[in-house]
Order: C-alpha cells, then structure tokens, then sequence
C-alpha cells in the first residue's frame, strides 16, 4: 500500500522532506501546497508532483491524499494541524508546534478526538 501524502510549505524546510520521502519505499507525495504558484509548480515538477496549490483547503479535498506535512510558519502550525484532522488526514507538523500552549492543547485534543496519526 502506497501511502499518499500532500506537503504544505515548498520553501527550504519542504525541499527537505521531499529529499527525505524520496527514499522512503512506498510513500508519494501527491500535492504541493505554497506560497507562490509559479515556485510552488516549479519545486512540483522537480519532484514530480503532480497538484499544486496555494491553499492547503484544495488539498484536504484530495480522498487520495492519505497524511499531510506542514513545513509552513510556526504561526500557521496549529490551525493547519487542526484542518486536517477535521478532513480526516494524518498530520506531521514540523517542529515547533505552536507559540501559543492554548493552541497546541486544542491540537492535542482533536487528535484524541478523532484517533488520527498527529506528530507534532
């Protein structure tokens, strides 16, 4: 089984999990969220993605898409995460989580919530 993962965040941080996941056997990355289109659809067809979008919301639409990682701002950590347990997507939020406890302690709570992978 093939897990299909979209990444949030195709600056530095995301290039280095797209590294990573290259050598990791059956893991594939179907979206790339970003910031900028024309990067974001540049760093895609480096690795072969073939969705690119500016808003991680058109990636939660993807039933294919089975986890998502956040390499995006630490500001923006927490509502992500929160986005995607709500579409029923595994999350894996690079590090930190959040700069507000509140904010994590809601995180932690939807994932008890919904029993979904959250690695934050």
């Amino acid at each position: 089984m093939t897990i299909k993962v979209a990444l949030a965040g195709a600056g530095a941080f995301g290039i280095k999990h797209l590294d990573g996941i290259r050598n990791i056997a059956d893991v594939e990355v179907i979206s790339l969220v970003g910031r900028e289109l024309a990067k974001t659809k540049e760093v895609a067809e480096q690795y072969g993605i073939a969705h690119v979008a500016t808003e991680l919301a058109d990636s939660l639409k993807i039933a294919e898409v089975d986890a998502v990682i956040l390499c995006t701002p630490t500001q923006m950590h927490a509502t992500q995460a929160l986005a995607c347990l709500d579409a029923g997507k595994h999350v894996q939020v690079e590090i930190p989580l959040c700069d507000r406890l509140a904010d994590g302690e809601k995180v932690v709570a939807r994932q008890k919530e919904t029993g979904l992978v959250a690695m934050c």
